[in-house]
């Protein structure tokens, strides 16, 4: 017994005495000699997009972002009919930030489904810092969901499409859209923007109903439905009619038809140059990503190929794809302590621009009504507008 307890306390004392021999391993330093900083904390940042079907631009945009961030950039699609599929939604954005390095999540479009979404985020990660752009829900909801809300000023585009097409000859004005569409705030607020515009301008308004591209027939049915349906409106309102949709899925027929009928396209639901143009009319930017100005020069020139210019026009400014690149910068200063509150106005401004390349815009925060008729406004709910350029 008295050589066991002898043996416990010699190794007791040979671990005490290893302890007190042990020193802590000196800082790394710098070339200059200086201690090196410590290591970043580690994090990275969820991008949520449809897939190229329904929202190409974002979809590309996560890409070009992944491929710029390798090493914190983690990406996901939400289903293409996400309006039945909204627990798919749901999980998917709850799938992205189960990972515990995810300290922000970027989602564009954020479509219906997106607040029940950000609600559970909230739940699960309350730390996360949630920006989502292009909205598909009410403003008073999504504002007091998410941390940050971009988008397009939808709102004074009402005046600035009708204007701009009148510009471009136009003396007609279709609204293609849908009853799902018409239930969002804003774009049934800007449809009667239209309406009253058009009116003031001389415009003849037409209000036409197109299939929902969620709905049975689904996208390839609604792109079907354009395709012959611009030719019935031309024969009817004559070539200077002026082509507006409210679904992204649809811009690419509506664009090769409206050329073909040599009718007016003044914007995209999201204005951008690479918003169905490429696909519409053939371009190839492989090689070319990310250069806006060969892009506008190759519209141009295939506009002109078949007797379009001066009737087709959109913004400079790729807004989808500026709010992922922004969104990601913005998480990422966030997460590096270089922007320390989740709402810096004058950072998201800054960044917006920079990912425009520089482009003018005026940036706003959201006044309006919410469901009782009340005012409310949100100062992280940004309203973005820029000008245009014709093709």
């Amino acid at each position: 017994m008295i050589k066991k307890l002898l043996a416990l306390f010699l190794a007791v004392a040979m671990v005490l005495s290893l302890a007190a021999c042990a020193k802590p391993a000196p800082a790394a330093e710098t070339a200059s000699g200086e201690p090196a900083p410590a290591e970043a904390n580690k994090f990275k940042i969820a991008v949520y997009t449809g897939t190229v079907s329904q929202g190409e631009e974002e979809f590309r945009a996560g890409e070009k972002m992944a491929a710029k961030y390798p090493d914190i950039i983690v990406t996901q699609t939400y289903p293409d009919n996400f309006t039945k599929e909204q627990e798919t939604v749901i999980a998917n954005a709850l799938a992205l930030v189960s990972d515990p390095d995810v300290k922000a999540l970027v989602m564009v479009q954020s479509v219906p489904g997106a607040c029940a979404a950000f609600e559970k985020v909230r739940e699960a990660r309350p730390d996360v810092l949630i920006i989502g752009g292009v909205p598909g829900e009410d403003p008073d909801m999504i504002a007091k969901k998410a941390d940050i809300v971009l988008q397009g000023d939808e709102l004074a585009m009402g005046y600035a499409i009708p204007a701009q097409a009148k510009k471009l000859g136009a003396k007609a004005f279709v609204h293609y859209s849908f009853p799902r569409h018409m239930s969002y705030p804003l774009l049934s607020q800007r449809r009667d923007i239209f309406k009253e515009e058009c009116a003031k301008l001389d415009l003849k308004f037409v209000d036409a109903t197109a299939p929902d591209p969620t709905g049975d027939a689904g996208l390839p049915g609604a792109q079907q439905f354009i395709l012959e349906d611009v030719p019935r409106k031309v024969a009817e309102l004559g070539k200077d009619t002026n082509f507006f949709s409210t679904n992204c899925g649809m811009q690419e027929p509506l664009i090769k038809s409206v050329l073909e009928q040599g009718a007016i396209y003044a914007q995209q639901c999201c204005p951008s140059p690479y918003h169905a143009y490429p696909g519409a009319l053939g371009i190839d930017v492989k090689g070319h990503e990310g250069d806006v100005e060969y892009l506008i020069g190759e519209i141009k020139t295939k506009i002109a190929e078949k007797g379009g210019t001066g009737r087709f026009s959109t913004w400079p400014v790729p807004i989808n794809m500026m709010f992922v690149e922004a969104g990601v910068e913005y998480a990422k200063a966030w997460c590096e302590g270089t922007i320390t509150s989740v709402n810096d106005g004058e950072a998201l401004k800054k960044l917006c621009s920079e990912a425009a390349g520089g482009a003018e815009m005026t940036i706003t925060t959201y006044t309006g009504k919410d469901k009782d008729g009340k005012d409310v406004s949100f100062d992280n709910f940004y309203m973005i507008l820029s000008d245009f350029i014709t093709f």
